[in-house]
């Protein structure tokens, strides 16, 4: 169970170009702040519930599993 509100993970975005990621997720929950990064990138390991991290290939394709933290 997640201590985050709303929908937390999106799997189905996985070879989705990440700007079309990032507005889908905002567009389902409302109370994050999707970010696209780079395969590689270095990114703050906080845990937060209003983010979520879009991890984008050299194509722009999404790679991982976008999820909030």
């Amino acid at each position: 169970m997640s201590i985050c509100q709303g929908k937390s993970e999106w799997p189905e975005l996985v070879g989705v170009q990440g700007d079309v990621a990032a507005i889908t997720i905002e567009e389902e929950n409302s109370l994050v702040t999707a970010m696209i990064v780079k395969e590689g990138s270095s990114v703050p390991l906080d845990f937060r519930c209003d983010r979520v991290w879009v991890v984008v290939d050299e194509s722009g394709c999404v790679t991982l599993v976008p999820h909030i933290g």
